[in-house]
C-alpha cells in the first residue's frame, strides 16, 4: 500500500470520526424531546381518553419509548408517569438516587423524585396513583403496535400487586396514546427529516451516474451509497443488509443488492434511506432505465410505464388531506391503476415515516387488499409524514413482473400534503458508453 492511499484512509477515517461525534454531539433531540412531551403529550393522553400514562423503565432490557422519555440511561428500574391534575399537564419520574440528579438536570420533566435504592421506585408510583382520582391509566401493552409494548409480565406482576385490584382494573393499554403521540411530528423534526430525503435522492442519482452497463452490478451501487453514507457519517434508515436495495431485475420486494449484471434495456429501482442524528429516517426511491445502443430516450412502453407510475403517485400526494382515510389515499391511486391495466400491486401506497421506516400512524393500503390493516381506517392529521409509491407493474415473462414503485415523502399541513423534497418528475437514464 503506498503512502499517498494510507493518508487517504486516515482522512476518511479521521472525517467519518468528526461527522459521526458532530452528529450525536450536535442533535437537537434533546431539545425536541422536549417539546414533544410538554407541546403533543397532552394532546395524546387527551386524544385516548386517558388520565396517565406510567412508562416502567429498567437496564439492558428497556421500553422502546425510554429515550423518547429520558429513561435511556436507566440503572435500577425506575417509574415515569405523566398525567393530568385538574385539567393541568404533569409530569413526574420516580428515579433511583444513583441517576436522580442527573436526570433532574436535563429538565425534561416536572418533577424528579429520588427513591431510595433498597425500594422500588414502582413502589412510589403506585402509591401515589392510588390517591388520585384516576380512572384510566395507560400502561405499555399492546397487540398491535410493538412501541406500546414495552412492560414486561414480571413488571407487571409487581405493578398489579403494589396496585390492587381496584386500581388494576383500571389499567388500559397505551396504544391509542403511543399512536396519537408518535404519529405526529413537530416542524422541527420535518425539517430534519426534509434533510434525510434530500441526501437520499441526491446520492441516487449521483450513484446512476457511475453505472457502466455491462460491468457495473446491483451491488456496485449499493456499495457507492454505503460509502456515501460512511463519508457523512449517518447510518441506515432499516436493515443494513436490506439498504439500499438496488434492483435491476425482475420485482424481489425488500432485499438485498445482488450481483447482478446491470444491462442496457433494465429498468433500475434504488430503496434507500438515511437516518440522522441517529433518530429520523427517510425513504426514498429512484428510477432508471438504461440506454441501449442507439437509443436517446426510453422506447414508447417503457416512457408510458413511467408516466403510469408517476401520475398514480400524482393521484395518492392530491388525496392526502386532514380529515381523509388512509385506505382513501389507497384507492386515490388504485384508480388510476387500473385505468392504466396495470398488473396487482400487493404493497400499500404509502406508510408512516420519522424514527423508524414504518413508524406509527395510518396506514395508505387497503383498497386492493381482501385484508385491511385497522390503521388503514385512521385519519391523516396535521404533522404527520408518509413515505409513499407510485406504482405501476407490468409482466417480464409468464412468472415474473416489473413494477415502478417512485417513492416520495410528504408532510400533511392544513391545507393538504407538501412533499418534503421536489418529486422525481422523470426516468433517469443510463448511458451506455464507458
Amino acid at each position: 500500500m503506498t503512502i499517498q492511499k494510507i493518508i487517504t484512509i486516515l482522512a476518511l477515517l479521521i472525517l467519518f470520526t468528526i461527522n459521526s461525534k458532530a452528529n450525536a454531539a450536535d442533535s437537537p433531540w434533546p431539545e425536541i424531546r422536549k417539546q414533544r412531551i410538554n407541546q403533543l403529550l397532552p394532546n395524546a393522553l387527551k386524544a385516548a381518553n386517558v388520565d396517565a400514562w406510567l412508562i416502567v423503565c429498567r437496564e439492558n432490557n428497556n421500553d422502546p419509548l425510554a429515550d423518547h422519555i429520558g429513561c435511556e440511561n436507566a440503572g435500577s428500574p425506575a417509574a415515569y408517569l405523566f398525567y393530568f391534575n385538574k385539567g393541568t399537564f404533569h409530569s413526574v419520574a420516580y428515579s433511583p438516587s444513583s441517576e436522580a440528579k442527573a436526570l433532574d438536570e436535563l429538565n425534561i420533566h416536572e418533577k424528579v423524585i429520588s427513591v431510595p435504592r433498597s425500594v422500588s421506585a414502582l413502589k412510589y408510583a403506585a402509591e401515589f396513583i392510588k390517591k388520585q382520582p384516576f380512572e384510566r391509566i395507560a400502561i405499555n401493552v399492546s397487540d398491535l403496535n410493538a412501541q406500546a409494548d414495552g412492560l414486561s409480565h414480571s413488571q407487571y406482576k409487581q405493578l398489579a400487586s403494589l396496585l390492587g385490584a381496584k386500581q388494576t382494573a383500571k389499567l388500559v393499554s397505551s396504544e391509542e396514546v403511543v399512536y396519537q403521540w408518535l404519529s405526529i411530528k413537530l416542524p422541527a423534526e420535518v425539517e430534519i427529516m426534509k434533510e434525510a430525503a434530500m441526501l437520499s435522492a441526491k446520492w441516487q442519482l449521483e450513484a446512476y451516474k457511475t453505472i457502466v452497463p455491462g460491468k457495473t452490478t446491483d451491488a456496485d451501487v449499493a456499495k457507492f451509497l454505503k460509502a456515501k453514507m460512511k463519508a457523512r457519517g449517518v447510518t441506515d434508515a432499516w436493515a443494513a443488509d436490506q439498504n439500499p436495495n438496488v434492483n435491476s431485475g425482475p420485482d424481489r420486494g425488500h432485499s438485498h443488492s445482488t450481483n447482478k449484471m446491470i444491462m442496457p434495456g433494465d429498468v433500475i429501482q434504488i430503496d434507500f434511506g438515511v437516518k440522522l442524528y441517529n433518530r429520523w429516517v427517510s425513504d426514498i426511491q429512484r428510477f432508471a432505465y438504461v440506454l441501449k445502443e442507439g437509443e436517446s430516450s426510453a422506447p414508447a412502453n417503457i416512457q408510458q410505464y413511467w408516466i403510469n407510475a408517476r401520475d398514480s403517485g400524482f393521484a395518492a400526494f392530491n388525496a392526502m388531506k386532514p380529515g381523509v382515510k388512509g385506505i382513501d389515499v389507497d384507492q386515490a391511486q388504485t384508480v388510476l391503476m387500473n385505468k392504466y391495466n396495470s398488473e396487482p400491486v400487493p404493497w400499500s401506497t404509502g406508510h408512516p415515516v420519522g424514527y423508524v421506516a414504518h413508524d406509527t400512524g395510518p396506514n395508505l393500503g387497503g383498497s386492493r387488499s381482501a385484508q385491511v390493516r385497522p390503521a388503514a381506517h385512521r385519519k391523516l392529521k396535521e404533522g404527520m409524514v408518509f413515505a409513499f409509491d407510485g406504482f405501476f407493474s407490468w409482466p417480464l415473462n409468464n412468472t415474473e413482473f416489473k413494477t415502478i414503485s417512485v417513492e416520495e415523502m410528504a408532510v400533511i399541513t392544513k391545507n393538504g400534503a407538501e412533499y418534503l423534497i421536489p418529486p422525481q418528475q422523470n426516468l433517469v437514464l443510463v448511458g451506455n458508453n464507458e
